[in-house]
Formats: structure tokens, sequence, C-alpha cells
């Protein structure tokens, strides 16, 4: 059979006419990318960014909404993947940020914020009684995994299949090739009974479990408090690092997610809005791990990094997460989102359309089905052509979204810039309701 003689379906041709729209709205987004094709592979920078026909280049950004090189204002979903929390113009960061470049950048030794910044991050998340600073959450979790091995002498790491832990830690049936080649054993997020088996079968080798207590990148799928609480038990007793990935998750609690949950994990990564806006990340967590970084009492691991202590990052990060996001302003911020979601999920409900939303705070991803969501296996692909669909008619409206569905908070948001989003859902699944199947 010729494939390219094959009839369109009805969502495919809906798809292609959403594509020739956007292609004919946004032609300097269009010639922008096809310049940077020639010296960037794919004309990007990071994969998370692009989406077919083409991402748009952004001009500008004030508040919560985002400008175009096209003219186009957009209210911004897409949350810069949950680190864009405070917005795009805060004047307490800016401040922050300028006085330190002020006062001198790449001073060469230890400056006047990290300590601070340090002991402000152990009093909001007690588990990480010491930590260590770094670049990113990818870094973060490649140390923390690092250290675990180390403290344990066993080699293999426990992870669930369609785990994100940074752009080098990425793990399910077929892992990318840009994954570090750790020994790893995979189980499917939210299985209780499967994980515990696995764990008590491979426990002498076992050196840590690595997980997300809420998946980002997988969906926003929530870890069952049963799911959670099992892996803190069997790690305790089995003698493995329990680490909680909370890059992400630290901003739906005042202590994150292990807050909420009331578990203490072994150690503990964090990146994305800790640093105010610019690069950071963090790992750290008991003292009887953490001591290996001691080279004074005769720790053995050294870990280096020339923006480790950025004073920028230190000044932005401290100001943005003591005095902007306080825990107040935490609990706020995701209880709008929690209104989100249910919001979302009642459109669904009420149209009778496989549409809903999952997540907790104001982290959350749109779903096109109905079922109950406890693993990745059960997640819809970033191009699937509803998916496709509804990111490119939601832009048309003037707001952006991400394609694989990802929609984070940020501080600048009002009621009534999401109560238009939902409503633009809304209308989304009325008009397109013979093209999904009915609940």
């Amino acid at each position: 059979m010729n494939t390219a003689l094959r009839e369109r379906s009805p969502i495919e041709e809906a798809l292609a006419a959403a594509e020739s729209r956007f292609s004919a709205a946004n032609p300097k987004s269009r010639a922008r990318h096809e310049r940077a094709a020639h010296v960037l592979p794919a004309g990007h920078s990071r994969q998370t960014l692009y989406f077919s026909p083409f991402p748009l280049t952004v001009e500008r950004g004030q508040g919560c909404r985002i400008t175009d090189i096209d003219g186009h204002e957009y209210l911004n979903l897409v949350g810069d993947y949950a680190a864009g929390l405070f917005g795009h113009q805060s004047e307490p960061l800016q401040r922050a940020a300028l006085e330190a470049m002020r006062s001198g950048i790449s001073l060469s030794g230890p400056n006047t914020r990290e300590v601070e910044f340090a002991e402000y991050i152990s009093r909001r998340i007690p588990s990480m009684e010491q930590l260590r600073f770094c670049n990113s959450g990818s870094e973060a979790c490649l140390f923390a995994t690092l250290l675990a091995r180390h403290a344990t002498r066993r080699s293999k790491i426990l992870v669930f299949n369609g785990c994100y832990h940074g752009g080098f830690m990425i793990y399910g049936a077929a892992d990318p090739g840009l994954s570090v080649p750790f020994q790893t054993i995979k189980s499917d997020y939210n299985d209780v009974a499967g994980t515990r088996a696995a764990l008590r079968a491979n426990a002498t080798d076992i050196a840590a479990v690595l997980v997300e207590p809420v998946m980002g990148s997988g969906g926003a799928i929530v870890g069952s408090l049963e799911f959670l609480a099992m892996l803190r038990e069997e790690t305790q007793r089995l003698g493995i690092v329990l680490i909680f990935d909370e890059v992400m998750t630290s901003r739906m609690g005042p202590g994150g997610v292990q807050g909420i949950r009331g578990i203490r994990p072994d150690l503990t990564t964090l990146g994305k809005f800790w640093g105010g806006g610019f690069a950071f990340g963090a790992f750290g967590g008991a003292r009887e791990f953490m001591r290996h970084l001691d080279v004074r009492s005769g720790g053995t691991l050294s870990q280096a990094g020339t923006f480790n202590n950025n004073v920028v990052t230190m000044s932005a990060g401290l100001v943005g997460a003591r005095d902007v996001y306080s825990p107040e302003v935490c609990l706020k911020l995701n209880a709008l989102g929690d209104s989100l979601r249910e919001q979302l999920c009642e459109v669904g409900r009420a149209l009778k359309a496989p549409f809903q939303a999952t997540g907790l705070g104001g982290v959350m991803n749109t779903h096109w089905s109905s079922g109950a969501i406890v693993n990745p296996a059960q997640v819809a692909p970033a191009g699937a052509p509803v998916r496709r669909l509804f990111q490119l008619e939601m832009i048309e409206r003037g707001f952006y979204v991400a394609q694989r569905g990802m929609i984070n908070l940020s501080l600048p948001m009002l009621d009534t810039d999401l109560s238009g989003f939902v409503s633009a859902a809304r209308d989304f699944l009325i008009r397109h309701a013979d093209l999904l199947p009915r609940t």
C-alpha cells in the first residue's frame, strides 16, 4: 500500500489546517528557525522547546505574558517547565542580581550569600541537613546518584519507567543515547507490590532508589502515599539510599512534596525556581552521606564546578525563595493550581470528553483520556495529533502551552487569566467533539 496516498483522518485534516494557519501567522519565527537550523542542530539548543512546524521565537516577557517576534502576546502557561515560577520581570530578583553584579562577579572564593542560602534551604527542607550547590537539577541528580553509589559501595540504581532526572538521566524501555549508562533496575511508578519485590530481589546490588514524588516530565503523575511510604520503609530496611528528585516538585509545598507527604528521604535534589531565574542545582541530605564530601574529615569525594556558588545565582536564589516565594505565597499559588486542575477536569466531565488534568498544586499536565493515570505508560506521546492540535489552537487563542500538555503556573497569574484558558479549552472540546471519542 502506498502510504503517501493514504487518506488523512479528520483529526489529521484539522491539524494540517492548524499548522497552515500557524505558519501564516508567524513568518518571522519561521524565518528565524530556518536561520537557526544552519548553526544549531534542528534549530535549537533545548529539545523541550521545539515543536512542529517550528517553535515561536520569544522577544520579551512581562509578568506572566510573553511576546513573540511577530508581535503576538500570550499567557505563558509553559512556565519554563516549572523554572519560571516568578514570572518574567520580578523586581526583587532583578534588584538582587544587579546588586550582586555591582559588587563584582567571578570573585574566586566563597561569597557572602552561599552560607545564608544553604541555611535557608536546610530550614525549609529539614532532610537536607547539609547540601552542596551545582549548576542544574540534572547535575544534582547525577551527583546524588554517584554519592549514593560511593556510600553504599553498590553499583545499581532503581528507577521508574518513563522517568526524567535531567537531560542525561532518562530511563525507560529504551534509554535515550545521551543518558548516563548506569546499571539500572526498572520498575513501574506507583506499582507497590512490583517495586517492593524488585527491591528485595536485588537488595545487595542496589545503591539507591531515584524517584520524583510527583512525576513531572512523565505526565505530572502523583506518587501515592502508599507507594512513597513503601519506598521509604523498604529502603531503610535494606540499606538502600532513597533519593527524592524534587527539582520540579519542591515548588509544590513549602517543604517540597516530602513535607506534604511526611516522608524524609536520605538525599534530595533541587533545581529550577531555586535559582531565582538563573542556572541552579543543589543536592543534600543526611550528614552520614554528605560526610563523604567533607575532605577535612576524611571524605574522599571532590565535587568541583566553577559556577557552583555563582554570586548572582546565590543572591537572586536567596531573595526569591525567602522573600518572594515564602511558605504563605507557596500555599496560595498551589491552591490556585489545584483550582485550575479541577476546573479542567470538570470541563471534561461535563462534556463527556476524554480530557483531564493530573498533577499537584501549580504543576499539571492535560491528558486525552478519562481513566486514572498512575504511570507514564498511560500517557499519550507528545506528538499525538490531538496534543499537537490542542497546542496550536491554544496558541492561536493567545495561550502559550507545551505540546506534551504540561502547564506550570507563575506568581503573576490571576484567576481571570486562568478562567480564560478554561473557556478556551471548553471551546476546543466543543468544536472538535466529533474528532474525540466519547466517555
